[in-house]
């Protein structure tokens, strides 16, 4: 199951995962966008099942997800939904409706999407739940303090739910990725250092799940610096960011 499936990342894993035997729900907001994606994945041998549902709506979500989680228990829960903006015009502070909005989507609508289903992946003492957080996350990036924070927050979500969970036998994964060349990063308007495709994004954590890593930050070089950069005085990892500053332009997703 895998929600933000309609491009990036999200298109790429249903790719990565489509195969013979395989049932896939692949959800976004816009139903018709998938439907391409769905037929490349049948022609592959899946099943597959679409839902064009945002995931703020969280009594639809969990409708969708449980009824089809009787009929194809759901072994891979691919929490991937996410939006992003930066500051405002001239630097200035984000705006209200823009905080907000990255709240709803990328905190409140991953853990919408984990508690449809996991107290059935604990009854079944099986099952992976895999977390879409950022290196953001690691380090709050200048330029995006409310991305940054929501990346932060998946990152002790899935740390406590891997604490939780362990004992059921149901693992958690959580994922940081660097520049993957998606919609989104395209409006990000700086440097993008090693930068990869959302291809080879979706085969690291297509990886990093099958083999049950608890956490899986990409590319090394840039998740190695921002682990070094906290045993920094904040003026001097401050510093280190400033080459990476760039405008991120308004997502014409954005409807708050």
């Amino acid at each position: 199951m895998i929600t933000g499936a309609s491009g990036g990342i999200g298109s790429e894993l249903a790719r990565a995962f489509a195969g013979p035997g395989v049932s896939l729900a692949l959800i976004a907001r816009d139903a018709q966008r998938l439907e391409p994606l769905a037929r490349e994945c049948e022609a592959a041998g899946a099943t597959v099942a679409l839902a064009g549902i945002d995931v703020r709506d969280r009594a639809g979500l969990h409708a969708f997800l449980q009824a089809h989680d009787t009929d194809h228990p759901v072994d891979l829960l691919i929490s991937n939904a996410g939006v992003t903006c930066g500051l405002g015009a001239g630097r200035s502070r984000e705006t209200d409706e823009d905080a907000e909005w990255l709240a709803e989507v990328n905190y409140k609508g991953a853990v919408h999407t984990v508690s449809a289903l996991v107290e059935r992946m604990r009854a079944r003492r099986a099952g992976r739940i895999v977390l879409m957080s950022s290196l953001a996350g690691m380090r709050g990036f200048p330029d995006m303090p409310s991305y940054s924070a929501t990346k932060a927050a998946l990152i002790a979500y899935g740390e406590s739910l891997g604490g939780w969970l362990r004992r059921d036998r149901v693992g958690v994964t959580v994922i940081c990725p660097g520049f993957v060349t998606s919609p989104m990063s395209a409006r990000y308007m700086g440097a993008k250092p090693f930068e990869i495709s959302a291809a080879k994004a979706a085969q690291i954590i297509k990886q990093a799940a099958e083999k049950g890593k608890p956490f899986r930050a990409f590319p090394l070089p840039l998740a190695l610096g921002i682990r070094l950069s906290k045993f920094l005085p904040a003026w001097a990892s401050d510093l280190c960011y400033a080459p990476m500053s760039a405008d991120v332009a308004r997502d014409p997703r954005s409807d708050l």
